[in-house]
């Protein structure tokens, strides 16, 4: 029996009214299903009629995961299912969600899970790692991207990039976007990055808000180590983000860096939807779901 755990974000899925949805449509497949929230809480996210049960326990033996919410939910739970190489399926609830597979007027098509025949597309991740003084001192796995950008204060920083211990480009401005393919369409695309399909394998380095305009972005091949550090940032706080996740405070000498891991994120493809498809819908079209 194939074990299904349905990870609603309770921020996205009120009153988990589609994750109780999604519970009915998949009576009578023959799946196991258990409900996990995708963090931990204070017990405020309770529902009565839902046993929610641990998440890191529950994915020993999980064969799929559902993500009720929008791409920052999928994000969230990137790292630990990419850990444990367990697909996941993402039910959009948020406004784009362009990395979920499923609208909520689509999950009629969750019983097609029951044959188990479905196709698995493979995202890059990134390794990142900060190193201080010669020691790694932060580890960390993006979907997305790693951002290196300036503090709340209006400044503007100076950052040096490498590839491979050989000079790449020297940015100032607000900071830099190193990406993903997957993540080409999140920050990296908002800082002026290019739009790569996100089946590829390319590192992406765009500037944020440069004020030198000699370059927009590179697109590297994933063979490519990148290091970053702050040139001479004083007492300007410069800071590291995972995929948009709690800013990690970089010090003076701090080196960044950042690599194809060897862990992929697998997307469950129910659709058919192609890429150009989806960013035709919700991008170039404003992001307007379709209300069929």
């Amino acid at each position: 029996m194939k074990k299904v755990i349905l990870c609603p974000n309770p921020y996205r899925d009120k009153g988990f009214a589609g994750t109780k949805a999604a519970l009915e449509l998949l009576k009578g497949t023959g799946l196991k299903t258990v409900v996990c929230l995708p963090f931990s809480d204070d017990g405020r996210f309770r529902d009565p009629e839902l046993n929610m049960l641990p998440l890191q326990h529950e994915l020993r033996d999980s064969d799929m995961v559902l993500a009720f919410g929008g791409d920052g939910t999928i994000l969230h739970l990137a790292k630990a299912v990419a850990l444990r190489g367990i697909p996941m399926l993402g039910v959009n609830l948020g406004s784009l969600g362009f990395i979920s597979e499923l609208e909520q007027n689509e999950m009629p098509r969750l019983r097609e899970l029951a044959e188990w025949n479905f196709a698995v597309e493979s995202r890059m991740m990134l390794d990142v790692a900060v190193l201080r003084n010669g020691k790694q001192i932060y580890t960390n796995l993006a979907l997305n991207e790693a951002s290196v950008t300036k503090g709340a204060v209006a400044h503007v920083i100076k950052l040096h990039v490498s590839s491979d211990g050989k000079d790449l480009v020297e940015v100032r401005g607000d900071g830099i976007v190193l990406a993903t393919p997957t993540g080409s369409t999140g920050y990296s695309l908002s800082a002026g990055g290019p739009v790569v399909e996100p089946t590829a394998r390319n590192l992406l380095v765009s500037p944020i808000c440069p004020i030198s305009m000699r370059f927009n972005s590179y697109v590297l091949s994933p063979e490519h180590t990148l290091t970053v550090w702050p040139v001479e940032s004083g007492r300007k706080p410069v800071y590291l983000s995972v995929d948009g996740g709690k800013a990690f405070l970089l010090k003076s000498g701090d080196v960044v860096q950042v690599r194809q891991s060897k862990h992929e994120l697998k997307l469950v493809r129910l659709s058919g939807k192609s890429f150009s498809e989806i960013f035709e819908k919700k991008l170039l079209a404003g992001g307007q779901k379709d209300e069929k």
